[in-house]
């Protein structure tokens, strides 16, 4: 299935230790063009660390994380941005008192290819108008349009992770990290951003690569997994090898649910 796509990202032997602790331990894995792969595992098994030293915000202390067969060691967030990843957190992360339209649109600036000289002389104005106008078009694809004026913090949850993923969507990436987008739903908001999940795939060409505990979720629309336990990779492969492996089991048994 996986075998004959293109690579997007792969993390080879990857370290990222803190002191004496070993947060991930020789981690590799691979996420290919137009997959969606979920990355699963107990309570600090070290996810989230590893979706830190995709973006950025970890520098990893051995091994290689590639994007396009480009490494990204020495590369800040921004920049990994800029080359085509984009994420959300588990915690939402939105401008808070800022408009629907304007969470997107500032998420749009990071594309902007204006410069210091072209905004102190006002020679922008056609650049803004373009990312205003493509802010408005992606909101409308994403249904978000008749909110735009709405302050962000006023809607309701499962509306705020929706605006936080079109809000990456707007940096146009072609890998998108989901950190726990299920995080607080109940089960009918879960089935709906399961089919939203795939849906953007589909709609904008997407590789996904995602942490989620929705086990239903993970299982539904996964196409490979990986199940990490105290920084170590036990166990990769699909949702009905992951479901039967005994491994897996046992470290969900010994764990609570949660980053």
């Amino acid at each position: 299935m996986s075998e004959n796509r293109q690579n997007v990202l792969s993390m080879q032997n990857v370290v990222m230790q803190f002191g004496g602790v070993r947060a991930i331990d020789e981690l590799s894995l691979d996420v290919n063009k137009g997959e969606i792969v979920a990355l699963i595992g107990p309570n600090g098994a070290g996810k989230t660390t590893a979706f830190n030293c995709i973006t950025g915000i970890y520098t990893p202390t051995s091994g290689e994380v590639s994007f396009n067969g480009k490494n990204l060691k020495g590369n800040s967030p921004d920049e990994i941005t800029k080359l085509g990843i984009a994420r959300t957190f588990q915690n939402i992360r939105l401008f808070s008192n800022l408009t629907v339209f304007d969470n997107v649109l500032i998420a749009k600036h990071l594309r902007a290819k204006d410069n210091v000289f072209t905004a102190t002389l006002r020679l922008n104005r056609a650049e803004e108008k373009r990312m205003r106008e493509e802010t408005a078009q992606l909101l409308k694809e994403q249904g978000l349009y008749e909110l735009k004026d709405e302050i962000a913090s006023s809607l309701p949850y499962g509306l705020q992770r929706h605006l936080e993923i079109a809000r990456a969507l707007a940096t146009q990436p072609e890998l998108l990290l989901l950190d726990e987008p299920a995080a607080g739903m109940n089960p009918q908001e879960t089935q709906e951003l399961t089919d939203f999940i795939v849906k953007i795939r589909d709609q904008y060409k997407l590789s996904i690569f995602m942490i989620e505990h929705h086990m239903d979720l993970v299982m539904q629309i996964s196409e490979r997994i990986y199940v990490l336990n105290f920084g170590k990779l036990i166990a990769q492969g699909t949702p009905d090898e992951i479901q039967s492996n005994p491994e897996v089991i046992e470290a969900y048994l010994g764990g609570s649910e949660d980053a």
